[in-house]
């Protein structure tokens, strides 16, 4: 596989950030950009923090539990609170492609707007994200009926998302094959390359 050559050009730190809802393939598309760009590639979830936390007291993590501890964390401390989490986790990175997995809120948003980065917006049908969960098993609620996972997406960890999305750079709906999905990934890649030697 041949790489995309380096997208900084000239910029030592890029930031993307991620918005979409559960299932969408947001790991996908940092597992993907790994393998087809020359630079260092660095992958982070708004999410890590809470399941660090989570998992301390727990065996397994569950999404209801990192929507209530999330939750809690946002009530006390603003809505901001996860992305200061990861900004103290990026910011000895003095070069390279960094990628802010999971965005949920406006606040998470205008962090990463205000860095400079770019937003995309992963989508794509909901019973195909569901099916994705399943096969996945990442989380022991991923097996959840459909009716269960319809109820979790009205969440307020996940009720933004979809309006976030509209405002974001680039916008991708993955509801085909990988194959088609990857060819999104690396036009995107392309894209953002352009827009830095521009």
């Amino acid at each position: 596989m041949r790489k995309i050559s380096k997208i900084s050009n000239g910029v030592k730190k890029i930031i993307l950030g991620l918005v979409g809802e559960t299932g969408s393939g947001k790991d996908t598309f940092c597992q993907r950009v790994k393998k087809i760009v020359k630079e260092p590639v660095f992958c982070f979830r708004f999410s890590d923090p809470l399941s660090e936390i989570l998992k301390i007291i727990f065996p397994e993590v569950k999404k209801e539990d990192q929507q209530w501890l999330g939750k809690i964390l946002r009530e006390r401390y603003g809505n901001d609170i996860l992305a200061k989490a990861l900004a103290k986790k990026i910011e000895h990175i003095k070069e390279g492609l960094i990628i802010l997995n999971g965005i949920r809120y406006w606040e998470e948003f205008k962090i990463i707007k205000k860095k400079g980065g770019k937003i995309i917006y992963i989508t794509a049908d909901p019973k195909i994200r569901w099916q994705r969960l399943r096969k996945r098993g990442e989380k022991k609620d991923d097996f959840s009926p459909y009716k269960t996972f319809l109820k979790k997406e009205k969440a307020k960890t996940e009720i933004l998302i979809p309006e976030i999305g509209e405002r974001a750079d680039f916008k991708i709906v993955n509801s085909g094959s990988h194959k088609d999905f990857y060819k999104e990934i690396g036009n995107i890649i392309k894209r953002i390359n352009n827009g830095f030697r521009g």
